[in-house]
């Protein structure tokens, strides 16, 4: 298997590289992140910039087809500045929706434009990125981080999307959405304190799953949002 993880410098992302490197059916991981990951051995390094497509396309070319998995790691949920996900409309801001939206939905999506022609023809190729169950529109009974849930949900409908147009391209090719749990890592920090323990997973638990339930998919999944545990979650 060759393999490509975008966002490797982050916690979920650094898991998924190291798991994937130890796995003997997998023969180079492609490390992408803004500063190339430390060297090991399958491992190869690429620099990309989230917001930058050049660099996305450049990242691309430089790891080649055939590609077996391709997994998009990245997202923001609290801004560099510490705002963090809006409790209500009237701390709506159109800066901070657009940045929300070019990291979790755009730069995402212009991943798969230049990867989706990189999945091999044949076996069971995979495009996965990660997105959030807050993002399912009809398991919102709460309301509140509008940018995120919105950013998330416009990420679930491009997956959907490439899955359709996948399945006339590359009829073997399965793309996916995947809810990654609550991960103690410094995106979900300071919303943890309701979280059960059993439920807070390390980067690399969290990763684990992921792996199993990639391993678990067939072509009736492609276009869903799946969660850490193998359920389908709702759109």
């Amino acid at each position: 298997m060759r393999c490509a993880i975008f966002g490797a410098s982050g916690g979920i992302g650094a898991a998924l590289v190291t798991l994937l490197a130890a796995r003997d059916d997998v023969a180079q991981v492609h490390a992408v992140a803004r500063k190339h990951p430390a060297a090991a051995p399958k491992v190869h390094s690429h620099t990309f910039d989230l917001t930058d497509e050049t660099t996305i396309a450049t990242a691309c070319v430089e790891i080649a087809a055939p590609l077996d998995l391709v997994i998009v790691a990245t997202g923001l949920l609290v801004r560099d500045n510490g705002d963090g996900p809006e409790k209500s409309w009237r701390t709506l801001n159109a800066g901070a929706m657009a940045e929300m939206f070019a990291i979790n939905t755009i730069g995402p999506a212009l991943i798969g434009k230049h990867c989706a022609p990189l999945l091999r023809k044949g076996g069971r190729p995979v495009f996965a990125a990660i997105s959030a169950k807050v993002g399912s529109i009809t398991d919102n009974r709460l309301g509140g981080w509008h940018s995120y849930r919105a950013s998330k949900a416009a990420l679930n409908m491009m997956v959907r999307n490439f899955a359709i147009e996948l399945g006339r391209s590359n009829p073997a090719a399965i793309a996916v959405t995947l809810h990654p749990g609550t991960v103690d890592t410094p995106l979900s920090r300071p919303f943890q304190r309701r979280v059960p323990p059993e439920r807070l997973f390390t980067p690399a638990q969290s990763a684990a799953h992921l792996l199993r339930v990639i391993d678990a998919l067939s072509g009736a999944y492609s276009g869903k949002l799946m969660s850490w545990d193998g359920s389908e979650l709702p759109f």
